[in-house]
């Protein structure tokens, strides 16, 4: 590869509140390979796999096939680098594919288009010697303490022995201190944005479950005032039904029936039908 094309950071428009994905840098080599690099130096409430899995989704699906064939697809990575531990393993380089259980891949790997990749720099031992590093260590070491320069002494020896350190030394040596602190305080930006938008979420969250109490409590009283409806209701038809027997007892005394006679069709006693007639 010698060409890198970056591309437009907005993915395809995202309707989910709030949830309009900005890759941090979208770039494309020239074997058509397009990759998503994300800085990740917080954890946050939301499920960090879950989210790089949707980035890698939306990137991967965001391509235009009408009039191509599937295979015409480009592969798409997400790189990620982590500033926390995340993957349960000492690798500090991880790289997630389609698998079942087992291992199998679902696809061949030579055609495998969709990527995650994590680099845990959290894991680096910092404290390490450079000779006993790796590649990877090295780079990663690179990475977080190239604006330190000459100061620090492993990025000395690096700058002086390493024909890799030296090309990236080159670049970052054109970034100014001005540059340096642009991009620190656009990183401030980034994670001040994402706890904002963490906080609205949970704001909404709260204000849900304030609704649905709401709404419990509105549901619970209207069902009180049901069933106080239904038991004025029922009172009523019993007044009504004890007045309608004390009528029929009255009309069966005056017609001459006799107490027992009477005892015989309602649940009264004789003694409680006298006392009912004197009153």
């Amino acid at each position: 590869m010698n060409k890198v094309v970056v591309k437009n950071s907005e993915l395809v428009k995202d309707f989910s509140k709030m949830k309009n994905p900005r890759l941090d840098l979208l770039v494309e080599f020239d074997d058509r390979t397009m990759v998503d690099l994300e800085m990740q130096l917080r954890q946050t409430q939301d499920y960090l796999p879950i989210r790089f899995s949707y980035y890698l989704a939306r990137l991967h699906g965001s391509q235009q096939l009408e009039g191509k064939y599937y295979k015409q697809l480009k592969e798409t990575i997400v790189l990620v680098f982590f500033n926390v531990n995340l993957i349960e393993n000492d690798r500090m380089c991880n790289t997630f594919t389609l698998k079942n259980e087992d291992g199998l891949s679902f696809v061949k790997e030579a055609e495998d288009r969709m990527k995650i990749r994590t680099v845990e720099m959290a894991k680096l031992d910092v404290t390490k010697p450079l000779e006993d590093m790796n590649e990877q260590e090295k780079m990663i070491y690179y990475f977080l303490n190239c604006h330190k320069g000459m100061d620090d002494s492993k990025i000395k020896v690096m700058i002086e022995s390493d024909g890799v350190i030296q090309m990236l030394e080159k670049r970052v040596e054109t970034i100014s201190d001005d540059g340096w602190k642009k991009i620190i305080e656009d990183f401030r930006k980034l994670h001040e944005n994402e706890e904002r938008m963490e906080r609205q979420l949970e704001i909404e969250e709260l204000q849900k479950v304030k609704e649905e109490v709401q709404k419990t409590k509105e549901e619970v009283q209207k069902e009180k005032q049901e069933a106080k409806k239904v038991m004025l209701e029922a009172t009523k038809k019993s007044e009504e039904a004890d007045k309608k027997v004390e009528q029929m007892i009255y009309k069966m005394y005056e017609d001459g029936f006799s107490f027992e006679q009477i005892s015989n069709y309602c649940s009264l006693s004789v003694d409680e039908l006298k006392s009912l007639i004197k009153s």
